[in-house]
């Protein structure tokens, strides 16, 4: 579902339009009166059929958009979120994390939320990644990578002021961020043997200390014991020279030490197809790279590109997962 007030409902419908692109057949936890009302305010030729369980999407797919039906507890004004609808949006979670959990979807992928009305309603969590590492019952915090066609990106510090980065790296981190960058890549991506770039901190990797010592006391010891298991990592680089075209040829993907370090790049070579893909969880989760767009909420301008992208990717990586768990001969 999404934020209900955001654009979440017309990329929705928008991707429907585009099933003839190769999308997997998807169903939307919504509220099925909501998103019909929404159909014929923009205009959107789109069936819509509620179904009893996700495995009944298949069978509708090709003929109307399959809806798993969550109703919303207060009407829906594009632009406005309200807190009053934040029940029914984290209901959506956690009924999405049961079905990917109970293995009867193949993928999880969320629509844009708006934190604050979540908030206010009572949610004690950051955003929809600790979420659902606590509905999986993770022990460690799960991991996020942003995937496009030309350059995968995880950084290993995400939501912090540029001051509070040194501070909050370490070697143990690095190494676990990079562990599992490199396991997803194996069973998620299909990538026999994961290649790892891992960015240095500082200008330059640090210039041998004279641009400060936290690549040679933290980074680089991290990409030793990441190659000690086995993990073919490089580093710490420059960052400044890892993301042009050649230098993306030598790795499958860049880890980053820091948000901006990782998202600038890969925006800028792929702002309309990003994924935020969720790595660590025990299913598979991917997201637009994009907010709810509430100033465009309603208008029908919305672009579902990211969307899309991101449909495609899960059942991408579903594929390569029931590879990875398929028993051998």
């Amino acid at each position: 579902m999404g934020e209900p007030a955001g654009i979440g409902g017309e990329i929705a419908l928008k991707a429907w339009r585009r099933r003839g692109e190769g999308i997997p057949a998807f169903a939307i936890i919504d509220d099925p009166a909501r998103l019909e009302a929404l159909a014929r305010t923009l205009g959107l030729d789109v069936p819509v059929r509620a179904i009893a369980a996700a495995s009944d999407a298949a069978s509708v797919f090709a003929t109307a958009l399959p809806v798993l039906a969550q109703r919303l507890r207060a009407p829906v004004v594009p632009g406005r979120p309200s807190a009053a609808t934040a029940p029914s949006v984290i209901a959506a979670i956690e009924r999405a994390a049961r079905l990917a959990l109970a293995g009867e979807a193949a993928a999880i992928v969320t629509n844009p939320i708006q934190k604050k009305p979540l908030y206010d309603a009572g949610f004690a969590h950051p955003g929809h990644t600790e979420f659902l590492g606590a509905l999986a019952e993770l022990e460690a915090p799960p991991a996020m990578m942003l995937a496009a066609e030309e350059l995968r990106v995880v950084p290993v510090t995400i939501h912090l002021p540029l001051a509070e980065v040194p501070k909050a790296l370490s070697t143990a981190e690095i190494v676990r961020i990079g562990m599992i960058a490199a396991a997803a890549l194996g069973r998620d991506f299909g990538i026999a043997r994961p290649r790892l770039a891992v960015a240095g901190l500082n200008p330059h990797a640090g210039e041998a200390g004279a641009l400060g010592t936290e690549d040679a006391a933290i980074v680089a010891p991290a990409v030793a014991q990441l190659r000690a298991a086995g993990i073919d990592a490089t580093g710490p680089l420059a960052a400044d020279t890892m993301f042009h075209a050649a230098a993306r040829a030598r790795y499958d993907a860049a880890l980053c030490m820091y948000h901006d370090q990782a998202l600038i790049p890969i925006k800028t070579l792929a702002f309309d197809r990003a994924v935020n893909v969720t790595l660590g969880l025990p299913f598979i989760r991917t997201s637009p790279d994009h907010g709810t767009a509430l100033d465009i909420a309603g208008k029908g301008v919305a672009s579902p590109d990211s969307l899309v992208a991101a449909l495609k990717l899960a059942a991408a990586m579903a594929a390569h997962r029931r590879t990875a768990n398929a028993p051998r001969a």
